[in-house]
């Protein structure tokens, strides 16, 4: 039925704060993000709308690992566990988290992904017939 392909501007769109990161290596967070993401209608992700929603979520976070964000936002992760004013510092807490949740959860855009993603990650028994 449907591939999700990498669309450019849908993802500055939705993400501009990386309107400063070239074309072509956009394009490659995106295919590295369909290794964890199958793009295609073989993908637990029926939904085309929805799986090209996660997969631009998932080149956001490829992306605010590998280039950091310019002047966007923060990348702060979870609630502000302590604060300073004189120099500044500032110390946040996600909480409990798995093993495998620990990549996700290193910018705000794989956090959110991890969070979409927790019905795909569930025990599906199908009884045979």
């Amino acid at each position: 039925m449907s591939t999700v392909t990498f669309d450019q501007a849908t993802f500055l769109t939705r993400y501009p704060e990386f309107g400063n990161v070239a074309t072509a290596l956009l394009s490659a967070y995106f295919v590295e993000a369909t290794l964890v993401l199958d793009p295609t209608d073989a993908s637990m992700v029926v939904d085309p709308n929805q799986r090209a929603l996660l997969l631009n979520l998932l080149t956001a976070h490829i992306a605010s690992l590998e280039q950091g964000t310019g002047n966007g936002p923060s990348g702060l992760v979870g609630r502000v566990t302590h604060a300073t004013q004189g120099s500044t510092s500032v110390a946040a807490d996600y909480g409990k988290i798995t093993q495998a949740e620990s990549w996700y959860v290193q910018t705000p855009y794989g956090a959110k992904y991890w969070a979409l993603t927790s019905p795909y990650r569930t025990l599906r028994y199908v009884l045979g017939r």
